[in-house]
């Protein structure tokens, strides 16, 4: 919810709503004039019209982030990106990945052999999404 929260809030200052403005549209939309009681659903709703109303979220800065691979991970890094990039996915999904797979933090961490394992579990979602040729 707090995550919901701070889109709102950023959506408002990239909006440039005054305070007035901004209670109004929360009326509105939500029927509330503080975001701090609104439900779920009902920021979901507020986010979807300042959406509508011309704001587009951007993608967190660590989103684009490329690790620096070893020389000799450099390739399999490289078919790793291909299919994130394919996919739609930020680097930040593969160290999601990673983490859950093999308690490491980061993509840039794992050996060789968790890197190939890891472009096996990208092989298997892109073959369930129709991306990857069976």
């Amino acid at each position: 919810m707090r995550n919901l929260l701070a889109q709102i809030h950023i959506a408002k200052k990239a909006l440039g709503m005054d305070d007035a403005t901004y209670r109004a549209m929360l009326h509105s939309v939500a029927g509330v004039t503080s975001a701090k009681d609104l439900s779920v659903a009902a920021a979901a709703k507020v986010i979807a019209n300042c959406k509508r109303l011309g704001w587009q979220p951007k993608a967190a800065s660590k989103a684009g982030r490329k690790p620096a691979p070893a020389r000799h991970k450099a390739r399999l890094m490289a078919k790793i990106e291909a299919m994130l990039a394919t996919a739609g996915r930020p680097w930040a999904y593969a160290d999601a990945m990673a983490a859950r797979m093999f308690q490491v933090e980061k993509v840039d961490w794992l050996t060789y052999e968790q890197l190939e394992k890891l472009m096996k579990a990208l092989i298997v979602d892109a073959t369930r999404q129709g991306r990857y040729p069976r």
